[in-house]
């Protein structure tokens, strides 16, 4: 039999257990679209108990409902034939037949736990395993591993090269896929690590981090659902460009509970993606800013009334810009907040007041209360209080920072000159521009510092109520659902999630730590970097006691990854000659894949460079199936955007060489590699990070050599 019949024969195998998959699938979704259906039609019962078990029933139902109809493509993609004579099919679900035999392992399940662990030298009793490749309901191509060659039966076919190099040569998308049917044994580790406490999962380029992160969500939410489901997951990933590549990688894992944000979009309402130069960015990263910050939030408004006079039953009553600091300094005491000491510094003004009256003997001064019952009443005074103690907001406040003078005693002592320099002309662009993504841990420091203004209290009100005044009638079953919908739904600004992953946690800065330690105060979390790619350049020890505060105490499980399965030998070798000469030492990935495609270096002078650029991505175009990365310096995005918008194909993605962190292309065209290396302080490692993107091919085109 020749290799074309064997392969045509073991895809016609495989095809006929996918057929009873999704058969059974269409018989469970056509049983929870009736349960649920039933449960609805229930509408009259009985007791209490009886409601709530119908609730229950329709919740349930409808769930389940849900998760089968997601689309799984690749619903069953591998199988397990172990030494027993025994078989397992693993997927996205956990499927049984009718008798509860099991048709398909759920690949989070213990049982599936081999398809990703066993190796040659430790097989799990796994003999053969396979990879099920498909295109909807059919069997598209099938790759064996045969892990024990001598417990292997006479008549047991071994098609294909591996799972895994199949895998790693095909097109990319435009988003990230999952990994699921190629997860790797040190991989695997990292993924079933502990839920509690915090992972840290270290790799170069390549190594399948952020993948493993998100597989890693998908198994916590397996495990122990109620917990994590509950609390939530937060991802946070560096830029809305990475968190937009990683978002259907959950769903497409039959996984949509988790929370995606990127470091600028953690405060509800803004999503900064400005970026600050790194020098800039160090400074607004750095503790001290805390400081300033503080100084900022006790200082007097700009614009305030700087004196109060007051004609109260003709006797004059003055309070001096001294009186009016004095009564503010009293109101804030060092580590107290603006917005919470509110009504103190009002108490402090009427103290001031009622002595000034006394000591002037005011004719008929009536008792306190009446006093400042009769001062509440009067709206030049009530003018007076909003105007030198109003409610602030963080954004209000960090636009105090664009005033020079007011930066400049803020700052005094804390700040170096140069630093106070390079803030003050990034804040003079605040106002016209908006935040920066650094500026967004500022923000959330400052409402930290303000605190939240204190509610006056509400009368209980009834939450079903309709217009007009008029009293809704409600069932049991509506107030049920309510109280559900009370539970599961968040607050806008939640804070108190189960788990948080942060990807690329090299270049969080000491602030941002801050701004996530505040959403995690009860979290395990999920860590996932590589230093060698760091883009941050300020203090180390501040960032290290940022870092340890917001992580606490917990236990620490750390899992190093050290194969590439990104990039082809060619391109990893000139990406690791680059970071090679700045850190000799420092241990590499290894890239497991070949193309024999060397990458292309190409210098130009200035005014070839836009033709170049744009022949060189029309050129990858025609050569690669996939996406097409454009990678840029910082500030020239815009410019060499529009180099190439004449080419007008949605393959192409023009990003910085920032952006272009935990991002893949099938073709790279990286422009001005040595602009990007010189920079800055972290220059060379950022170049690393562009060099490594490319899956098949890297072309850079610059006026100048790199190398």
């Amino acid at each position: 039999m020749t290799d074309a019949n064997i392969l045509q024969q073991e895809i016609a195998i495989e095809q006929r257990h996918v057929d009873v998959v999704y058969a059974r699938l269409a018989e469970l979704r056509d049983e929870a679209a009736k349960a649920e259906k039933a449960g609805y039609g229930l509408a009259r019962v009985g007791n209490f108990g009886a409601l709530v078990e119908r609730d229950a029933m329709v919740f349930h139902a409808a769930r389940r409902r849900r998760a089968l109809d997601s689309e799984h493509e690749g619903l069953v993609f591998g199988r397990l034939d172990l030494k027993t004579g025994q078989l397992y099919y693993v997927g996205r679900l956990g499927i049984r037949g009718e008798g509860s035999e099991s048709l398909v392992v759920d690949w989070r399940a213990p049982a599936a736990a081999a398809f990703y662990q066993a190796t040659a030298k430790d097989t799990r009793d796994v003999v053969r395993r396979r990879m099920i490749r498909s295109a909807g309901e059919r069997v598209t191509g099938i790759e064996d591993d045969l892990l024990d060659p001598e417990s292997a039966p006479d008549d047991m076919h071994v098609v294909g090269d591996g799972a895994l190099m199949a895998s790693l040569g095909r097109a990319t998308g435009s988003g990230m896929k999952d990994i699921v049917a190629t997860i790797q044994q040190e991989q695997d580790e990292a993924i079933r690590a502990p839920a509690t406490g915090v992972t840290i999962v270290s790799g170069g380029p390549g190594t399948g981090k952020t993948a493993v992160a998100l597989h890693r969500a998908a198994y916590l939410l397996y495990s122990d659902r109620s917990r994590f489901a509950g609390g939530g997951i937060l991802v946070v990933g560096p830029s809305g460009v990475f968190v937009n590549y990683i978002a259907t990688v959950l769903p497409s894992l039959g996984e949509d509970s988790a929370t995606l944000h990127s470091l600028g979009s953690l405060i509800p309402g803004l999503n900064a993606v400005r970026v600050d130069p790194a020098p800039v960015a160090a400074v607004k990263g750095s503790l001290r800013m805390r400081k300033v910050l503080e100084r900022a939030t006790h200082d007097a408004v700009p614009f305030g009334p700087t004196e109060l006079r007051l004609l109260y039953r003709g006797t004059l009553l003055r309070l001096t810009a001294e009186d009016l600091h004095r009564a503010r300094e009293r109101a804030l005491p060092r580590g107290a907040r603006r917005n919470e000491s509110r009504r103190a510094g009002f108490d402090n003004i009427f103290q001031a007041l009622w002595s000034q009256a006394q000591r002037q003997r005011v004719s008929t001064l009536p008792p306190r209360p009446e006093f400042e019952a009769e001062l509440t009443e009067r709206e030049d005074f009530r003018d007076f209080l909003r105007g030198w103690w109003p409610q602030l907001r963080p954004s209000r406040v960090l636009d105090w920072l664009a005033d020079p003078e007011r930066l400049r005693r803020y700052a005094h002592g804390i700040l170096s000159n140069n630093e106070i320099k390079l803030l003050r002309d990034a804040f003079s662009t605040l106002a016209a521009e908006g935040p920066t993504i650094a500026d967004v841990a500022l923000l959330d420091e400052l409402d930290a510092l303000l605190g939240q203004p204190r509610k006056p209290q509400q009368r209980n009100r009834n939450t079903f109520h309709a217009g007009g005044g008029v009293q809704e009638v409600t069932t049991y079953a509506d107030r049920q659902q309510a109280a559900r919908a009370a539970a599961t739904e968040r607050p806008e600004d939640y804070r108190d999630y189960a788990h948080v992953m942060v990807d690329e946690a090299q270049d969080v800065s000491p602030m941002q730590w801050r701004m996530l330690g505040r959403r995690a105060a009860i979290a395990s979390w999920t860590i996932v970097g590589d230093p060698l790619q760091a883009a941050w350049t300020g203090n180390p020890a501040e960032l290290a006691q940022a870092r340890e505060q917001a992580l606490g105490g917990k236990k620490r499980h750390e899992f190093t990854l050290s194969t590439n399965y990104r990039n082809s030998r060619e391109i990893f070798e000139v990406a690791a000659d680059v970071i090679r000469r700045a850190f000799p030492d420092e241990a590499l990935p290894t890239a497991v894949r070949s193309t024999g495609v060397a990458p292309i270096e190409r210098t130009v002078g200035v005014a070839a460079l836009a033709d170049t650029v744009r022949e060189s991505a029309a050129e990858l175009l025609k050569q690669v199936e996939g996406t097409v990365g454009v990678i840029t310096p910082v500030p020239r995005r815009a410019e060499i955007a529009g180099w190439v918008a004449s080419l007008a194909d949605a393959r192409v993605q023009v990003v910085t060489s920032l952006q272009a962190k935990g991002m893949e292309y099938d073709g790279v065209v990286l422009v001005e590699p040595e602009e990007i290396r010189t920079d800055s302080e972290s220059g060379v490692r950022t170049l690393y990070v562009a060099l490594s993107r490319a899956t098949q091919q890297l072309i850079t085109v610059g006026s100048k050599p790199y190398r």
